[in-house]
């Protein structure tokens, strides 16, 4: 099983999506490549989500394809390189890949030569300025002057599916196994909330930053007497005493899952503690308490520049 699994991927790597004269065979029901003939219905455009997957070991050895030698790398960590895009659609649909899985054009994915399977990869056009991540899983493009090969659902997000190649930046969204994220060359990062919406076919949109709605403090009910003790911001001669609590609110969503493990990777690099009470249907995240104004602030403005632009400081209800 192991000798055919190696087999697989070896004529992966020759055919998978090189597309040259050699790839014609009897492998493929079709000689050239081609879009669908239709588009898939309800075919939407969601960015690959990054998340720690182990590399596949046996993607890591070295290959040797039409006569040239490649040696994957060992990490995609902090990989950043432009260069051109080219995209691969109908013939290799419903093939393998060269991790073994399957290929489908109408995922977000791509085929590298030399970054380690799987990885996330964001893809910028520079000829227009839009975006897409990708989750790379097969070997190519075999082409000179091209760097990656691009699904074709990939492809349309970029807007290159009529010229067929562009120039492009790639940079890998590294994520280790604490779900600290390192995108290109920069700074790890807390791991990114997850999106609340998907792109329909009809809207396809330049990706940004994954951004979470911010959820407004739960409201008291009206009693007569004093207003309800949600705090706004204390005044200046208070700044840095705590007459108060102070949390940093970073999301509210239903997956539990996925707060534990932003909320883990947030209290790992901020060396704070969070909470994430169930209130009113959803899990909301927050770190805290905070000893000063200072500190909350500090670490607020952090998390605003790192994708959490809807984090806000809270003062929960005595």
């Amino acid at each position: 099983m192991h000798k055919l699994a190696v087999y697989a991927c070896t004529l992966c790597l020759i055919s998978g999506c090189s597309q040259t004269p050699e790839s014609g065979s009897s492998r493929y029901t079709q000689y050239k490549d081609s879009a669908p003939s239709a588009i898939k219905d309800g075919m939407t455009f969601d960015d690959a989500e990054p998340e720690y997957e182990p590399y596949a070991l046996a993607n890591l050895r070295s290959y040797s394809v039409l006569g040239r030698h490649y040696t994957p790398l060992k990490t995609g960590k902090g990989y950043s390189a432009t260069g051109g895009a080219s995209w691969y659609g109908q013939k290799f649909h419903g093939h393998l890949t060269s991790n073994g899985e399957i290929y489908d054009m109408y995922a977000m994915s791509a085929a590298h030569k030399t970054l380690p399977l799987p990885s996330y990869v964001r893809v910028t056009n520079l000829k227009n300025g839009r975006e897409a991540i990708v989750r790379v899983n097969d070997r190519g493009p075999f082409h000179d002057n091209r760097i990656i090969d691009l699904s074709y659902a990939a492809a349309m997000k970029l807007g290159m599916l009529s010229t067929g190649t562009t120039q492009v930046k790639l940079d890998v969204i590294h994520v280790d196994e604490q779900g600290m994220q390192t995108v290109g060359n920069g700074l790890s990062l807390p791991p990114a909330p997850l999106k609340s919406q998907t792109t329909a076919n009809t809207q396809v949109q330049i990706a940004q930053v994954p951004r979470i709605p911010a959820m407004a403090p739960a409201s008291t009910a009206v009693t007569p007497g004093p207003l309800p003790a949600v705090h706004s911001t204390p005044s200046p001669a208070a700044k840095n005493t705590i007459q108060d609590n102070v949390f940093i609110q970073i999301a509210a969503l239903s997956n539990n899952q996925r707060i534990e493990k932003i909320g883990s990777a947030l209290a790992n690099l901020y060396q704070v503690p969070y909470v994430a009470p169930f209130e009113a249907g959803l899990y909301r995240l927050r770190l805290g308490p905070f000893t000063t104004e200072t500190q909350a602030r500090d670490i607020l403005d952090q998390l605003r520049n790192t994708g959490y632009r809807d984090a806000y400081k809270f003062y929960p209800t005595k």
